[in-house]
């Protein structure tokens, strides 16, 4: 499982020209699934999301986590971070997980982030297409993947 966390001041998700999701402060996480993710992939990166120090204390160090800031997470899936571009100019998506394991858990993960957070999370829609905004802050984007957390 794969998650591109930017911290943004402002984001927003559209379907068909309607605001689907938007947070103002806070993560936009982009989360790529593949076949081989499971439930212990869910619990270690939510943890690991919620409880990122990323956020500017009184000093200006990036000390605080989303909980300190009252932040909230806006959650976007997205199969294209899992591209193997090896090969040729198009790439292949062959690692990504098919719909029917991916919504699971991406519906899990929806769950985890939530209760780690303590309040509700803001999404797109699976699958559909999605225009996200953001104003990333910083800007800090940071890549995590479930895979490579030993």
């Amino acid at each position: 499982m794969i998650a591109v966390i930017q911290r943004v001041t402002q984001a927003s998700v559209r379907i068909d020209n309607e605001i689907k999701g938007q947070i103002g402060a806070g993560f936009l996480v982009l989360l790529g699934i593949t076949h081989t993710d499971t439930r212990e992939d869910i619990d270690w990166l939510s943890r690991k999301i919620v409880g990122l120090r990323v956020f500017g204390d009184d000093e200006g160090k990036m000390n605080l986590d989303l909980a300190a800031i009252d932040g909230n997470i806006l959650l976007i899936s997205q199969f294209t971070l899992h591209a193997n571009t090896k090969k040729g100019n198009r790439p292949s998506f062959i690692e990504a997980a098919r719909p029917d394991i991916a919504i699971p858990l991406y519906e899990t993960m929806i769950s985890h982030l939530s209760d780690e957070l303590g309040k509700p999370i803001q999404t797109g829609t699976f699958g559909a297409d999605m225009k996200v905004s953001l104003l990333n802050d910083g800007p800090v984007t940071i890549i995590i993947d479930s895979k490579n957390r030993i």
